[in-house]
């Protein structure tokens, strides 16, 4: 219990985490007043999306950027509703109702917590850029698709979201009107204008505000997001299934792994746009596993850390996690004092802020630069991104790293070398070492690489073909990695080359490989025999000696 209460309070933020709030308290306040003002349309238009409303969208945003911002693991993240968790959480809402959300997403923090107490964080990083930057398009492929119907002013039927957005433009043509269109392509020009000439300017909210101000003056007949909670509700229990809890436990999987993934993909963008900071991932995982444990108990969605609020958060000057709970306080003061005038928004106003963000996700720079690097991290980036429009992103994800990592197995395969090895190391004439060996039946190589499932056939495939040598010794000094398979399929080869009278000898073998190869019942059989040396010239010596010995008395 003690190391269990231990690892508990060295996963929860202490004084050190605080003591950047007194640097300039200013410069985070107005920081936070700035990311509210980008993240309000976003709260909004993802609440919408996610089939919760508008309203669990802000309550998202305030009580999970106030609880991650607490207990997180970077002084500059800014959490709430994002356009990846609304992905997952629309088929979600469809199969099980909008009510399982609020379980599912307290499911899912559960989850984190323990993925933060068994410091899981920390493998995030192993991820491949080619899978993250493929479901990021993936993402805004999906958002993007998914505001055409209220871009348009029209409803679309189908399954999938491409489906659905291909019928609401076709209803739309044959029945098409241009008020919905107009405020929606109004909000995403201002928005993509700004982000080319005068990217500081978060004028998302100034966009949204002048489309609904037209539309009041003008009287133009277009759905707005109408009435919204005018404050916090009061905390109460999800209502749980219990029939089918057991059916939501892999969408809530599926929610905590993207919401651990994208919030440390988020973490690392922070730190790396200030070089003084860097963040804990395991502490990041408690603050949005503890975010997501409160944040249904007032009807709020599933949260994550969010890239394009965070980035604003640091271009703004923040310095502390002031800045996310004043972002947090100010989007509450909404609530409370401007909820009237939220309510008259357009949909299709939000609907442009989505498809706005959605096209400012994909970085086309980056996406070039992977499509021009290796043929397979292009392929895995193509595959995700296809994956995540046809499938979801959890599958997605999975295979992206399936894929990536048969492309990693294959170069390190591709590296791994069975070269000859010559009598004197310090020897510039190979050739003639080689040819040397030869002549008394002696041929010596060195394994270089890697000797694992992926490799090790082909690896060792040249050995066991040897012919017209009576000693063959293995220089291991070089071989980085050696598992179960290689050891196997090694010991085989030896096995095959005695069986044809030819005496193995082995040399640097490391420390880690000893293991693996007593396991396999290798190392014994050939330490008994002493053919099992330090170094090389020493099992070169040896092998001389041997062979001398077979040659003067065949019989043996």
């Amino acid at each position: 219990m003690a190391r269990v209460g231990r690892r508990i309070r060295a996963l929860l933020p202490g004084r050190a985490e605080w003591q950047s709030v007194r640097r300039d308290p200013k410069r985070d306040l107005v920081a936070g007043l700035t990311v509210a003002v980008v993240a309000l349309p976003l709260a909004l238009a993802f609440g919408i999306t996610s089939g919760l409303g508008a309203g669990a969208g802000l309550i998202t945003a305030a009580i999970a950027g106030a609880v991650a911002a607490v207990f997180g693991g970077s002084n500059l993240q800014v959490s709430g509703p994002t356009g990846a968790m609304t992905v997952v959480l629309v088929p979600i809402v469809a199969q099980y109702g909008a009510s399982t959300v609020l379980v599912v997403g307290l499911i899912a923090g559960l989850i984190l917590l323990v993925a933060a107490y068994t410091g899981a964080g920390r493998y995030m990083r192993y991820v491949p850029v080619p899978v993250v930057e493929g479901f990021t398009v993936g993402i805004a492929l999906i958002i993007g698709l998914q505001q055409i119907p209220a871009a348009l002013g029209t409803s679309g039927e189908g399954e999938k979201v491409l489906a659905v957005a291909v019928s609401a433009v076709r209803s739309w043509l044959a029945h098409p009107h241009w008020a919905e269109p107009l405020v929606a392509a109004f909000v995403v020009v201002v928005m993509l204008g700004a982000v080319r000439w005068r990217p500081a300017w978060p004028v998302s909210l100034p966009a949204v505000v002048v489309a609904a101000v037209v539309v009041q003056l003008t009287h133009l007949a277009v759905p707005t997001i109408g009435s919204i909670p005018s404050g916090l509700p009061h905390p109460s229990w999800p209502v749980v299934p219990w029939g089918s809890l057991g059916s939501l436990v892999l969408p809530a999987v599926a929610v905590a792994a993207l919401g651990a993934l994208e919030s440390l993909l988020s973490a690392t963008v922070a730190d790396g746009m200030r070089v003084d900071e860097r963040h804990d991932p395991d502490k990041e995982l408690v603050g949005q596993g503890l975010a997501n444990v409160v944040t249904p108990f007032f009807g709020g969605i599933p949260a994550t850390a969010a890239i394009a609020r965070t980035a604003v958060n640091v271009r703004s000057g923040a310095r502390s996690r002031l800045a996310a709970l004043t972002h947090a306080l100010v989007l509450l003061v909404v609530m409370a004092a401007l909820a009237p005038l939220v309510a008259g928004i357009p949909l299709a106003a939000l609907a442009g802020v989505l498809i706005a963000t959605a096209v400012l996700m994909i970085e086309v720079t980056g996406l070039r630069a992977i499509l021009r690097s290796t043929r397979g991290d292009a392929v895995v980036l193509v595959l995700t991104t296809v994956a995540t429009v046809a499938f979801d992103l959890v599958t997605a994800v999975l295979l992206g790293l399936v894929v990536a990592g048969f492309f990693a197995l294959q170069q390190v395969a591709r590296a791994s070398r069975l070269d000859t090895e010559p009598v004197s190391l310090d020897s510039d004439d190979h050739q003639a070492e080689e040819a040397s060996l030869l002549a008394e039946h002696i041929v010596a190589y060195r394994l270089e690489g890697s000797l694992f499932f992926g490799a090790a056939h082909t690896f060792l495939l040249e050995l066991s073909e040897i012919s017209q040598v009576s000693v063959v010794v293995l220089r291991m000094s070089h071989l980085a990695t050696l598992d179960a398979t290689g050891a196997s399929i090694l010991a085989d080869t030896i096995r095959r080359l005695e069986g044809r009278h030819v005496t193995v000898l082995l040399s640097g073998v490391r420390p880690e490989h000893v293991q693996v190869l007593q396991r396999l019942r290798v190392y014994e059989q050939l330490a008994h025999e002493r053919h099992v040396f330090a170094t090389t010239p020493e099992a070169i010596e040896h092998a001389r000696v041997h062979a001398h010995r077979v040659a003067h008395d065949p019989a043996r």
